[in-house]
């Protein structure tokens, strides 16, 4: 039997971009600026928690707002299909601290993530990363124990797990993104990455 983890990115794939819903609840429209817009994570979020700092805004006010996200229509159900014929990973670039209230209206999927740095007064001083380019090193990482991956996932900062997959795919991804990889399948349905996912088994 062959040993398959899928591997799925959050944001744009599962549920919305939380900085977007956050910029968009906040009324600051500079957080709506994604891995999309800037590939640098690393300069991406300094430039968000810049910008936090400024307006004063903490972990809390985003938690208020992430508890108001829902996972995009179908989600949970395509990804319960999912684990129910083969392992699954998310794996994500967010942040524990944001990530947990949406796993809980997903049914509580494994997620590899980020952890954020919390002052006590709220105050997100910081972020620290699980590993370095950590959707390509954690499917090279399943694959040295013996996992063959799938992945999929919508932005700049999943192509890496995506190429490296025995399967990949974008899905939801920009036109942008299609038009530079035309040689990555790229989906816009739950029904068609299951399709992909399952032949790709």
């Amino acid at each position: 039997m062959d040993m398959n983890i899928v591997c799925l990115d959050l944001e744009g794939v599962l549920v919305p971009e939380i900085w977007i819903a956050f910029a968009e609840a906040s009324g600051i429209p500079e957080l709506k600026r994604t891995t999309r817009d800037e590939p640098d994570y690393d300069k991406l979020m300094k430039w968000r928690l810049g910008i936090l700092k400024e307006h004063g805004l903490g972990l809390k006010e985003i938690q208020e707002t992430i508890a108001k996200i829902d996972p995009i229509p179908g989600a949970k159900e395509f990804l319960d299909e999912l684990r129910s014929i083969t392992q699954v990973i998310i794996i994500s670039d967010t942040f524990s601290q944001f990530a947990g209230p949406l796993m809980k209206k997903l049914g509580y999927p494994t997620i590899f993530c980020n952890s954020l740095e919390v002052a006590d007064n709220g105050e997100i001083t910081g972020f620290k990363m699980r590993v370095e380019n950590s959707k390509y090193t954690t499917v090279k990482a399943l694959q040295s124990i013996g996992f063959q991956t799938i992945a999929s996932g919508d932005s700049h900062n999943d192509l890496g797990m995506i190429q490296a997959s025995k399967a990949g795919f974008l899905f939801k991804s920009t036109e942008q993104i299609k038009k530079d990889h035309p040689e990555l399948p790229a989906y816009e349905t739950y029904d068609e990455l299951m399709a992909a996912i399952k032949k790709a088994l």
